[in-house]
């Protein structure tokens, strides 16, 4: 395997692996990957993704979620610190896109100050693929205007602190990002700040992943769409007009359609 010139020894690369399908990797991140020498990666990034790697390259799960944080932060951050400082390539492999809640600032800044040269290869990110998959727009001329990132996510012991007259805006398609805990408290917030009880929701379950679940529903049912998922699956929540399941319907084969009625 050659290695260009924008990945010396010693450098470091924050990888986007996209929602988990290996398909959605693009180009230039399998390219990373199997160059890396040394791989930090996610949880959700999956085997199909790390099997691209070199068959020397060393791979280390620093997987975060929600409840079960295997690594903090700051490890993280010296983790990579230290295997670049032994001239190896290193990659940073992260679920989406490293820079949409992926906490890739604390680690640019991590390294910068340690005086290691990092860049960033973008990934997509489950809103896009979850859109996808469900033959919906995350954005729709005359009604949706506006495509807002949103996550739940809190310290534990803070509430969630958010704009919600401008979240309820009706022009706007929310993508929630650790939203799944939170869903009942999202939805009741938006309701009292404006937003229609009959809104369009679509809960996305392992996006991607053979395993994937879209759940449509109405914003007043969110808390009990949510109720149904078994697990600690990963689950993205997607909030306005533009993902109405009766757009995406309308692309289904008429078999399809009928199945799902």
């Amino acid at each position: 395997m050659s290695h260009p010139d924008d990945f010396p020894g010693g450098s470091v690369w924050l990888v986007g692996a996209g929602p988990g399908d290996p398909e959605l990797l693009t180009m230039k991140a399998v390219r990373l990957i199997r160059c890396a020498e040394t791989i930090f990666y996610d949880a959700l990034v999956g085997p199909g993704i790390l099997a691209l790697a070199a068959p020397g390259a060393r791979r280390v799960a620093v997987g975060k979620r929600s409840g079960k944080h295997s690594a903090t932060q700051d490890d993280i951050n010296q983790l990579l610190v230290d295997a670049a400082r032994t001239g190896a390539r290193v990659v940073r492999l992260k679920g989406g896109d490293p820079s949409i809640f992926g906490r890739s600032s604390e680690e640019l800044d991590a390294l910068a100050e340690a005086g290691i040269a990092t860049r960033i290869c973008p990934g997509v990110t489950a809103a896009s693929a979850a859109a996808a998959h469900a033959q919906a727009s995350l954005t729709l001329r005359g009604s949706a205007r506006r495509l807002t990132f949103v996550t739940a996510h809190a310290r534990t012991g803070d509430s969630l602190d958010l704009d919600w007259d401008a979240l309820a805006a009706t022009d706007t398609t929310l993508a929630i990002y650790m939203g799944r805990a939170a869903a009942p408290i999202l939805a009741r917030r938006l309701i009292e700040a404006g937003r229609d009880p009959a809104t369009p929701v679509l809960v996305a379950v392992d996006v991607s992943l053979p395993s994937e679940r879209l759940l449509h529903g109405r914003l007043d049912t969110l808390g009990f769409l949510v109720r149904t998922i078994s697990g600690d699956a990963p689950t993205l929540l997607l909030v306005g007009e533009a993902v109405a399941r009766s757009r995406a319907e309308a692309l289904l084969p008429a078999a399809t359609r009928a199945l799902s009625a």
